[in-house]
């Protein structure tokens, strides 16, 4: 038996990770948008065949609604990182946004795009779900009057 201390994983960024992280991106955002160009503004009409009847026509509107929902997340993830790859030429990506820190490596391999360190993120659901419908309000501003 050594004496020797347990070696920890690494919490600091080298250049070979960095870069790791920035090929990831790329692909990622080269999928994303590869994947959005080929859609046409057909893919979220209705045709004639699509509102024959009211079961067919709520069966079309859910489906469109899903096709929407995954756009949507799909554009909110390549804002992430789009972030994410402007944190990588600061030079500040893996430092947590709100205290500082460095993100464990452990978090920045299982959510890449995470800009915040596991304790900011919980105190930010907690922060989030004291609201109403559990969500920041964005566009409402942080209070709202009512007459």
């Amino acid at each position: 038996m050594s004496n020797s201390p347990m070696k920890l994983p690494t919490t600091t960024l080298c250049t070979e990770n960095l870069s790791h992280y920035k090929s990831l991106f790329e692909k990622q955002k080269k999928n994303l948008l590869y994947t959005a160009m080929g859609l046409t503004p057909s893919d979220f009409a209705m045709g004639q065949d699509d509102i024959k009847d009211e079961t067919d026509l709520s069966a079309t509107e859910l489906e469109q609604s899903m096709r929407m929902r995954l756009r949507n997340r799909e554009a909110l993830y390549l804002r992430k990182i789009d972030d994410a790859l402007e944190r990588i030429r600061m030079g500040t990506f893996g430092e947590c946004e709100d205290c500082g820190e460095k993100i464990d490596a452990r978090r920045l391999e299982a959510r890449p795009t995470s800009s915040l360190c596991v304790s900011c993120k919980e105190n930010q659901e907690h922060l989030e779900s004291a609201h109403i419908d559990g969500r920041k309000p964005k566009s409402l501003g942080s209070r709202m009057r009512f007459a």
